[in-house]
Parts: C-alpha cells; sequence; structure tokens
C-alpha cells in the first residue's frame, strides 16, 4: 500500500497542520533528521484531529448518504459548537466544503486523506489483531497509534501482517488437508 501523501491541489493557509509536502503520520523527526522528537509529536497531535474528522465525514456519509455537524458531535462526544470549530478550519485548509445548516462534503483533498487515513487505520488495525490483540483492544490502540506510524512502519506491519495470513492459510490448509 501506499502511504506517501500525495501533493494536494489545494493550498493550506496559516500552519495547517498537514502540508502538501509531508506524508500524513509523518512529521520531521524521522529517522535521519535531527528535531525534536518530542516536537514531533505534538505536530503528530496537531494533524490528528483533522485526520478523524475527515475519516468520519467519510464513514457518516457513506452509512447514511450524508454528515451532520449534529453526526460528528455524536461520534466525537463533543458539543456542536466545537465541531463547527473544527469544520471551519478544516474548512480553511481545504478539506471540505459546507454551507450554514448544510451537510458537511469533503473535497477531493478531503475524500484523498480520508481513503489514507482509512488505509492506515486497517493496516495498524489488522497488525495489532495478528499480534493477538482483542478486537475491542485493538480498535482503541490503533485510534492513537494510526496517527504516529512512518510510512516505513506502515511497510512493515503489511508484511507482518502478509507473512502472518499466509502462515495461517498454510497451517489451516495443513489441519483440513490431516483431517480429511
Amino acid at each position: 500500500m501506499n502511504y506517501m501523501k500525495k501533493s494536494l491541489p489545494h493550498k493550506t493557509k496559516r500552519n495547517s497542520p498537514i502540508s502538501n509536502d509531508q506524508p500524513a503520520g509523518t512529521t520531521k523527526s524521522r529517522p535521519g533528521n535531527k528535531d525534536n522528537p518530542f516536537a514531533a509529536a505534538r505536530r503528530d497531535h496537531s494533524s490528528e484531529t483533522a485526520e478523524d474528522y475527515v475519516e468520519a465525514v467519510a464513514q457518516i456519509a457513506s452509512q447514511s448518504g450524508h454528515c451532520r455537524v449534529i453526526d460528528l458531535a455524536r461520534t466525537f462526544a463533543v458539543s456542536s459548537v466545537t465541531v463547527n470549530r473544527t469544520i471551519a478550519r478544516l474548512k480553511r485548509d481545504g478539506w471540505v466544503d459546507v454551507e450554514p445548516y448544510g451537510p458537511v462534503l469533503l473535497t477531493d483533498a478531503g475524500k484523498q486523506l480520508a481513503e489514507r487515513c482509512r488505509l492506515r487505520h486497517e493496516t495498524v488495525l489488522n497488525f495489532l489483531l495478528s499480534l493477538g490483540v482483542s478486537a475491542e483492544t485493538a480498535q482503541i490502540d490503533a485510534e492513537g497509534i494510526e496517527h504516529h506510524c512512518s510510512p516505513e512502519t506502515l511497510q512493515a506491519m503489511d508484511r507482518h501482517i502478509a507473512q502472518n495470513t499466509s502462515k495461517l492459510k498454510k497451517s489451516t490448509a495443513s489441519r483440513n488437508t490431516k483431517r480429511g
């Protein structure tokens, strides 16, 4: 899977948590850089909200046909005021379009980000499950871990999942042959 963020057509304003030249979920503190890892973690945290919101908008819209502010407020257990402030930032940064009292719509860039976030989440979740973590715990942990994995780490997780999936298939086939 490709986790590298492609250049997006929109322009970010101010110091948007997600820039056009940096992969989502990565920071400048990755190996080989002298950047402070604590500063990098703070930058990662700043992009989490945007990523979580676009992922939620995509999921809610796919399930119910549209996403409203109240849907997001329920999903994140926050007030409508909090959601409106976040949506205003997402709109400013080119991830969503919304009119007063209208549904929240992802822009093309927002759709791309939501898909990358979904794939990243699935990778982390499947990796945790492959380690034997319970489904409930894996889901909760994946929500936090997914924002802090570099593309290199995600690719290693994918390799681990693929290796363990092929081992599981071989083991199951072997058991079924012995039974027959």
